[in-house]
């Protein structure tokens, strides 16, 4: 039974432009939602990924798991001799044989420590690369340079691709006596080819994660892709250059990069990356999951770019760094179809 205190509901009246159509057939069409900026592509699965990756843990929470570590590995320890002990002293034959196995095994955890130290080692050696060849060109010290150019083609002397590179770089270094120069000639004759593969490898990571991001419906597939492609294509950089990183040390220097990209804002969406797209017109006529590919692929090509910065042994000087835009027409280019102007 209705209230006496509900008031009678009130028809609604919404006026028109124009004159009233005749019938439902003679009624403009609704109009299709343009999307604002909220709803705008943004690279979530990148700024997220990027995010992550350079959160540097508390440290509780490395306490926590380095005492964790210790007390599983003793646990794990004791529980393997005790299990070895007792089978040598029931069945020695077979006690023998799961000695070695696990002796096997030791062996090969010491290799693969062995190979992650090698691997920072190495990180090292491109970093006192990078400071020593900054301080040459500053100081315009030619005797600094030639020092910096024997370490290079130390550095690169096992790499087949570049012997004419290091060939030419040997014949014509006793003819140029200024620094810059110098360093320009090593950048030409021997990072040249390794920023082209380089360069391939980060288009590579590009378009990889633009495809994931806007086929694969699953809301945390496109993270975990943009965050193992772009570890992936930052150890293979790093590779390139002779750094050669290993698990720990490949996730150290994505770390680097990504706390380097976050704390600079690389990773927000601007409108220099925006325009980059195509001039900025092509993510509107997009669906909201291929923009985001677009978007993550160039977010991805900036990590790529500054992986190149990082682990090249010389800053880019003569060399014309990559641009984000460059790199994202040669990594889409077909993928998502280009705009017409």
């Amino acid at each position: 039974m209705p209230d006496a205190n509900d008031k009678p509901a009130t028809p609604v009246l919404i006026e028109l432009d124009g004159p009233a159509p005749a019938g439902p057939a003679e009624a403009a069409p609704v109009p299709d939602p343009v999307p604002d900026s909220d709803s705008a592509a943004e690279g979530a699965a990148m700024q997220a990924a990027a995010t992550l990756a350079a959160r540097r843990p508390s440290r509780i929470a490395r306490w926590f798991w380095a005492l964790a570590g210790a007390l599983l590995g003793l646990v794990a320890s004791l529980s393997a001799w005790d299990f070895l002990t007792a089978l040598l002293a029931r069945n020695p034959l077979l006690g023998a044989i799961a000695t070695a196995l696990a002796a096997a095994l030791l062996l090969l955890l010491a290799a693969l420590a062995l190979s992650e130290w090698l691997g920072l080692v190495r990180l090292a050696r491109i970093d006192r690369l990078q400071r020593a060849g900054e301080a040459a060109r500053s100081e315009e010290s030619p005797e600094a340079a030639q020092q910096l150019l024997d370490r290079l083609l130390k550095l690169y002397a096992s790499r087949p691709e570049l012997a004419w590179g290091r060939t030419r770089l040997a014949t014509r270094r006793g003819e140029i006596f200024d620094a810059a120069d110098l360093l320009d000639l090593a950048e030409a004759e021997l990072l040249a080819p390794l920023d082209a593969l380089a360069t391939r490898e980060v288009e590579a990571a590009a378009r990889q994660v633009a495809t994931v991001t806007a086929i694969v419906p699953l809301a945390l597939a496109d993270v975990a892709t943009a965050l193992f492609a772009n570890l992936r294509m930052i150890r293979r950089v790093a590779e390139i250059y002779g750094g050669r990183a290993g698990l720990f040390g490949s996730w150290r220097l994505m770390r680097a990069v990504m706390t380097h990209l976050v704390a600079t804002g690389a990773v927000a969406v601007g409108d220099d990356l925006i325009h980059s797209l195509a001039g900025g017109s092509l993510l509107s006529k997009l669906s909201r999951r291929f923009g985001e590919g677009m978007v993550n692929g160039a977010l991805t090509a900036r990590v790529g770019i500054a992986a190149m910065e990082v682990c090249r042994p010389l800053p880019f000087s003569a060399a014309r760094r990559p641009t984000v835009s460059r790199l994202v027409t040669r990594a889409l280019a077909g993928l998502f179809g280009r705009e017409k102007t």
